[in-house]
């Protein structure tokens, strides 16, 4: 029988504006894992294995980083599973302890971005090399090709078909980025943490219509850690008291509804989301109406509304209404992204799951400051990848 697994220490650095901070990616991610396992109190020569996560440095730079920990000769793990890499090695510590392999083991994720936005993952320029010419060979079938950046393009694309299909308007993408950029102005680790209206996220520079640059999440440097226990673990070391169960957990990749369609609904992964999500609620006995926060991956507005339907939160079509409503912050049914998602707090590839999981941990120990979800006592993470991978989480304290 599998055992339990809990997350029970968790730290990150500030999320950072590409090229403004000296650092080096081995630097914020001794910041990150010294943090987290500060935060279980306990010393590097107690982790057993460690999954590192990141996209954009090279080969076994997961050990770079882990010897400026400690020099204790464990395996290190170098996972890349692009923008859902930081949960991609948080499910990985997560297996190697609930199997009974190890009582405690760190994941770890960070990524140095270059400014400006991301391109369409082609190889030196050959597009046809590139893991996701598949999806963007969707979209160009349906909208044609245009000179905006690839993501938000597939991303915007996405959205003008929920308008058409279901009404959605410009303003409800613009709830979305504007609360969560009212959100991160309680949040120190956040890249930005300025307020704005709607009428402000909808007078933004356009992107890629109907996204303005105030709906898309910026490049960031940055690293978040996550040590995950044993039952015996926490029981040992004294650590119940600060101990968040990681109740269950899904990965899925897209499958023949991700393409059949020839929508960009699906392309972005929506049916993987509602797959996971589905996943999860079987395993965890639990469902989307005993969730009281949630930390989504809101890369682009539209997003954001495509997952409130994933899990559950509405019906196709109505997540425009259930963000204009209110009903996704303070004093709704849910908080959704209260660190100020990846919109605002800032998006580092490899450090999104695991800044997730963190925001979640503190939410659920009732330590998150002026943030804090009142009462929170269960969260989900969900944490996607374009070409792809969509993982989602259940948290309990």
């Amino acid at each position: 029988m599998a055992g339990k697994a809990y997350i029970v220490g968790v730290g990150m650095t500030r999320f950072e504006k590409p090229e403004t901070r000296e650092w080096q990616y081995w630097d914020m991610a001794k910041e990150a894992g010294g943090t987290a396992l500060a935060d279980a109190g306990i010393g590097y020569e107690a982790v057993e294995q460690l999954p590192v996560g990141y996209c954009y440095q090279a080969s076994t730079a997961g050990q770079r980083a882990a010897y400026e920990l400690g020099l204790t000769g464990i395996p290190v793990y170098n996972v890349n599973n692009n923008c859902a890499t930081g949960s991609t090695a948080l499910m990985m510590a997560r297996q190697f302890v609930e199997s009974g392999l190890n009582d405690c083991v760190l994941a770890l994720g960070f990524e140095k971005m270059k400014r400006g936005a991301l391109g369409g993952g082609a190889d030196g320029g050959d597009f046809s090399t590139s893991p996701v010419a598949r999806h963007y060979g969707v979209m160009a079938a349906a909208h044609g090709f245009e000179m905006t950046p690839p993501t938000a393009q597939i991303f915007g694309n996405a959205a003008r078909e929920h308008m058409e299909r279901y009404g959605t308007t410009a303003e409800q993408l613009a709830a979305v980025g504007a609360k969560n950029h009212r959100h991160s102005a309680h949040n120190p680790n956040a890249q930005f943490q300025d307020v704005y209206t709607v009428e402000e996220v909808l007078a933004a520079k356009t992107i890629h219509r109907p996204l303005t640059k105030l709906q898309c999440s910026p490049t960031s440097d940055g690293a978040a850690a996550a040590v995950i226990a044993s039952e015996r673990f926490v029981r040992e070391h004294g650590l119940a008291d600060r101990a968040v169960e990681i109740v269950a957990q899904a990965m899925t990749t897209d499958t023949e509804e991700s393409f059949a369609s020839g929508s960009c609904i699906d392309v972005v992964g929506k049916p993987m989301s509602r797959a996971a999500a589905r996943q999860v609620y079987a395993a965890g006995g639990l469902g989307i109406e005993d969730v009281d926060v949630i930390e989504l991956h809101d890369c682009f507005s539209v997003n954001e509304l495509l997952t409130y339907e994933a899990l559950g939160m509405c019906a196709d079509g109505e997540s425009g209404k259930l963000v204009a409503d209110g009903a996704t912050t303070y004093g709704g049914r849910w908080v959704v992204n209260p660190s100020g998602g990846l919109i605002s707090k800032g998006h580092p590839l490899g450090a999104t799951g695991l800044a997730q999981a963190a925001e979640l941990v503190w939410q659920l120990r009732g330590t998150a400051g002026e943030r804090q979800v009142p009462g929170a006592r269960v969260g989900l993470t969900h944490n996607i990848g374009l070409g792809g991978a969509a993982v989602v989480t259940l948290l309990r304290r």
